[in-house]
């Protein structure tokens, strides 16, 4: 019996992805756990192992296809023993989830049937999908094709016989000028050119508009100073364990930062929270998500309950997490949740920025670079390493006081950074 093979949903959250490709062909066998094709979601590309034995008898939906909804036939295998020239299968073309008018998601996958040999009246052409996909991409007219198949089935053979003979091509149709108002119109051509959006990229596009459309937020700014941050950091590397004549661990701004946010989270509950289905929810352990950025983008890979790990366990799980998501090899359950969010720019020379919070997080907290700067401190000016710190809040679930009670403990945990230890 033929064995249908369905896009899988490779995290919990995926409703569509991108076949990016097809590492099979028609015709080809298949044992439990090869890889089958390449699936790419808007953070990863992802292996798809087979889980059943065959010999892969239709391609459904061709490699570098978009938007296919989870759950939607892309292949049929053709069990031990069972002639793959012989299976019928319906023709989908998956479609956009859409949203109806309740703002519930429906994923529409409508199917068009062929219909079984020798069925049918009129005009109707029958004839398998590889045929069809052929002649497609040759631009043949399968109503002038004779099919060789079974009841005059056309199939593969009879498509690449014909492309030896002539045909009209069909008439050209005539451009038609764009509109006047079009965004193209206000630039020369051939003074830019088009750069098509990968799905991570159209991905991060769709997710940032919703978080600044639909998320109220607002900002809260600190100056904290760093100096006695610096010098712990220095002597925490200095005498990290040599092994192999290399130092265990380094730690960087970044980890103290991550530890400092997520001990500030811990001792203020009520700001380490998130949003789901018009409600809050106030999480006992502190994940948080550490914006990294990659070839074409970015993605938040997660310190789990970071607020009771060492800074040098963050440290080493941290540079271990960057690396593969560089290499986009994290598991989805390294990167998706999250209970708050850590940007920092502050190593690119930013000064100060404002970040966009990743729903359904209520926090990230941007991070600029520590700069030498003058302070008055009892009417003396005196020089100081500071850095700008914007915490970006969801009002709907923090407010005012709550995210400048976090902010302040966050700056008490940086400036007294023995405390970031203990």
């Amino acid at each position: 019996m033929p064995i249908e093979i369905t896009m899988p949903a490779l995290s919990p959250t995926m409703e569509e992805g991108t076949l990016a490709s097809w590492l099979v062909s028609e015709g080809d066998q298949v044992r439990p756990g090869d890889i089958i094709a390449e699936i790419e979601t808007d953070k990863a590309t992802m292996e798809f192992e087979a889980a059943d034995a065959g010999t892969v008898a239709r391609i459904l939906v061709l490699e570098g296809t978009e938007n296919v909804a989870v759950n939607t036939p892309i292949a049929v295998f053709a069990e031990d023993g069972e002639d793959a020239a012989t299976i019928e299968v319906a023709e989908r073309r998956p479609t956009k989830t859409s949203a109806d008018a309740t703002g519930a998601k429906n994923t529409k996958t409508p199917v068009l049937p062929i219909a079984p040999e020798g069925a049918g009246t009129g005009d109707r052409v029958f004839a398998s999908p590889l045929a069809k996909r052929i002649a497609v991409e040759n631009k043949i007219d399968l109503s002038r094709i004779s099919g060789t198949g079974q009841k005059g089935r056309i199939v593969r053979v009879d498509v690449e016989a014909a492309l030896s003979k002539p045909f009209e091509k069909p008439p050209q149709e005539k451009p038609v000028a764009p509109a006047p108002t079009q965004v193209s119109d206000l630039y020369l051509e051939g003074s830019y050119e088009v750069v098509e959006l990968d799905s991570m990229r159209r991905t991060i596009a769709r997710r940032l508009t919703e978080a600044k459309q639909t998320v109220p937020h607002f900002y809260l700014r600190r100056d904290v100073e760093l100096d006695a941050l610096l010098a712990l950091r220095a002597q925490i590397n200095a005498t990290a364990p040599v092994r192999d004549e290399t130092r265990a661990y380094k730690i960087s701004v970044n980890d103290l930062m991550i530890k400092a946010l997520a001990l500030a989270l811990a001792e203020v509950p009520d700001a380490n929270v998130t949003w789901a289905d018009g409600n809050v929810r106030r999480h006992r352990a502190v994940d948080v998500a550490v914006a990294v950025a990659i070839d074409g983008g970015l993605i938040t890979p997660i310190i789990r309950n970071a607020e009771a790990k060492s800074v040098s366990a963050i440290s080493t799980e941290m540079k271990d997490l960057a690396a593969r998501a560089r290499a986009r090899k994290l598991a989805p359950d390294e990167f998706q949740g999250g209970t708050t969010s850590v940007s920092n720019l502050g190593m690119f020379g930013v000064s100060s920025f404002d970040a966009v919070i990743n729903p359904p997080q209520g926090t990230i907290l941007a991070v600029g670079a520590g700069e030498r700067r003058p302070l008055v401190r009892a009417d003396q000016i005196e020089i100081a390493t500071v850095m700008t710190v914007s915490l970006s809040v969801d009002h709907r679930m923090v407010d005012g006081a709550l995210g400048a009670d976090l902010l302040t403990t966050f700056k008490r945990y940086v400036e007294a950074p023995l405390t970031i230890l203990s």
